[in-house]
């Protein structure tokens, strides 16, 4: 019986550390974006497309992550119409700058272009 709760609380223990370890990003973003039909990339590209620096890219982001609008997605209206706008982001502006800092390092094309 002991060995059992042991095992259950250990095993408990590891799934609530594992998020743990894990940054704002891909505790916040990722499991949103994961099934969803544009990839977190595309998007990524579809930002840099429309304000071409770091940035306007990151102020525009944070800009609609805080306050999403129909008038202010890059989506198109198809994309609009099946799936919504997003909800308004319940992080804080430091995890938010903190997201948005994490999700340029991954996809900065600069680093591509090696």
């Amino acid at each position: 019986m002991v060995k059992k709760i042991l095992l259950i609380g250990t095993i408990c223990t590891l799934f609530l550390g594992a998020d743990e370890d894990k940054n704002v990003y891909e505790r916040n973003c990722i499991p949103c974006h994961r099934y969803a039909p544009a990839s977190l990339e595309k998007l990524f590209m579809v930002y840099l497309k429309t304000y071409s620096g770091e940035l306007s890219l990151k102020g525009a982001l944070k800009a609609f992550l805080k306050n999403p609008t129909e008038a202010d997605s890059l989506m198109n209206n198809t994309f609009i119409e099946n799936f919504s706008v997003k909800d308004k982001t319940t992080l804080t502006d430091e995890e938010l700058d903190e997201a948005i800092d994490t999700y340029w390092e991954l996809y900065d094309v600069r680093k591509k272009l090696k």
